[in-house]
């Protein structure tokens, strides 16, 4: 078959294209299986049926900053309450296990925290507002009601490296629930920096990853507002 001139430049435009945007899509990482805590989620399924949860609770679902936030129940009482945190876990698996970890609970409100180690494992902020619009269209499609509220992604002294990308994903986050009814973006991040703009090290625990009392007793107000917020607006 021959190839004229147009097909020529047409061919030539598709290769630049394919090697250009090749580095960018390679450089993009593969979510893990998430059957990687397919038992953990068995555990909470267990925990419910020997202990059911309220109904109508404010559901705080995602990574290890929300399994080790063992004070929730305390913290916001008189609300009913429920925690669903896996460590470790990256958005792509709370897409993955919305239905058992978030629509079966049919909460009045959710409080979302997951992304840090998606920025970690080499996430582009975009691709993190993208995965985090399917979280929020999955549950959606089950709960139309419900405010979601995206705690910011923190910044901690042992992923400092990684903060750039971190704070730019907040932002595309809080552009985005800007756009949207019932969402919204709960700025935890800013108080936790310095006067030089470094993550506060008296936050954190010894791993300087997860926080310590002091880091939560930071998130409780803002946090807390936004579902009072949240519960008035119904």
């Amino acid at each position: 078959m021959s190839c004229g001139p147009g097909r020529a430049r047409t061919w030539w435009l598709v290769t630049l294209l394919a090697t250009l945007a090749g580095p960018a899509l390679a450089a993009q990482p593969a979510d893990p299986s998430p059957e990687r805590w397919a038992k953990q989620v068995e555990t909470y399924e267990e925990q419910d049926k020997a202990s059911p949860p309220p109904a109508g609770a404010v559901l705080f679902v995602g990574s290890s900053s929300i399994r080790m936030w063992k004070s929730i129940p305390d913290d916001f009482k008189p609300m009913p309450t429920i925690a669903r945190g896996i460590g470790g876990s990256r958005i792509s698996d709370q897409v993955h296990y919305a239905e058992r970890l978030v629509i079966r609970y049919r909460p009045s409100q959710i409080v979302f925290y997951a992304g840090d180690n998606d920025v970690w494992a080499g996430k582009t902020p975009e691709q993190i507002l993208a995965d985090f619009k399917e979280f929020v269209a999955t549950v959606r499609k089950a709960l139309p009601k419900p405010p979601i509220h995206f705690l910011a992604i923190k910044p901690s002294p042992s992923r400092a490296k990684v903060w750039p990308q971190a704070r730019e994903a907040n932002r595309l986050v809080r552009e985005y629930t800007e756009t949207e009814a019932a969402l919204t973006f709960i700025d935890v991040a800013t108080p936790m920096l310095d006067a030089d703009g470094k993550p506060r090290t008296d936050l954190f625990l010894k791993d300087m990853l997860h926080l310590n009392r002091k880091g939560y007793e930071i998130w409780i107000p803002p946090v807390k507002a936004a579902i009072e917020k949240g519960a008035a607006a119904k």
